[in-house]
């Protein structure tokens, strides 16, 4: 088993080995995981974080050891706390790096960096304002950036970034944390999911207060929320129907 960590600023993670396969999550700085499988120009691999698993280019990626991975894997994630920061690499050059950046791994790269940081479990008073630090990010199928982010990756990130450990898509995050009724129910912070006419759930949001909803479509923006769903003011319609009320913290 070889082992890995993320040296550049954001890599995409593909469906299959190839530059046209479909985008399916990001890696960003500082990332570490797992390589399952190893061709001439592509590297199958699984994120510590949330087990997902794709294939990255391999011009993309630093070696580790087992026992740098079990290190990082072992010791509190610090990430980055600014919508955008910047590293200095080996040869004193800049490099700008998104906000939720794993930055305790720079010593193994022989990289720095001085900036802002998170760290540990903070109050779930304080999702609600990283959510917004994310408003009108543009929609991009597989982000995880303010560049592009998708829904599940910004529910994703926000926790992240205040200490919770959430998984990467919508469905498998609705299998976490304590399900409730009603949206009077509802703390900001909490997730709402949605689902399509099948039954599958394939959206997310995190709750505000007086039933609003702070969600990625389009762009990350803010939409009501009611017993049927997302209501669209700008459209006149409910955008996506309610699924289910989570609470995870």
């Amino acid at each position: 088993m070889n082992y890995g960590l993320c040296p550049l600023s954001i890599v995409p993670v593909r469906e299959s080995a190839a530059d046209t396969s479909e985008l399916v999550t990001q890696i960003l700085y500082g990332e570490h995981f797992k390589v399952l499988e190893s061709r001439a120009k592509w590297s199958k691999i699984r994120l510590e974080w949330d087990g997902y698993e794709g294939w990255i280019d391999n011009k993309q990626w630093f070696q580790i050891d087992k026992e740098q991975y079990d290190a990082l894997t072992n010791q509190p994630e610090v990430l980055t706390a600014d919508l955008v920061d910047f590293i200095t690499n080996e040869a004193g050059q800049l490099m700008p790096v998104p906000i939720g950046s794993c930055v305790h791994s720079t010593q193994l790269l022989d990289h720095s960096h001085e900036g802002n940081t998170t760290s540990g479990t903070v109050d779930k008073a304080h999702l609600v304002n990283t959510a917004l630090l994310y408003l009108n990010s543009p929609y991009l199928w597989g982000g995880k950036t303010p560049f592009g982010i998708d829904c599940s990756g910004f529910t994703q990130m926000v926790y992240r970034l205040n200490g919770y450990r959430l998984k990467r898509d919508a469905s498998q995050q609705a299998t976490q944390g304590d399900a409730f009724s009603f949206i009077e129910e509802c703390e900001p912070g909490d997730l709402a999911f949605f689902d399509n006419k099948d039954g599958d759930i394939i959206h997310v949001g995190i709750v505000l207060k007086d039933n609003y909803i702070i969600h990625a479509h389009g762009q990350v923006r803010i939409d009501r929320l009611d017993h049927t769903g997302i209501f669209n003011a700008e459209r006149n319609t409910h955008t996506h129907k309610l699924r289910v009320l989570k609470r995870i913290v």
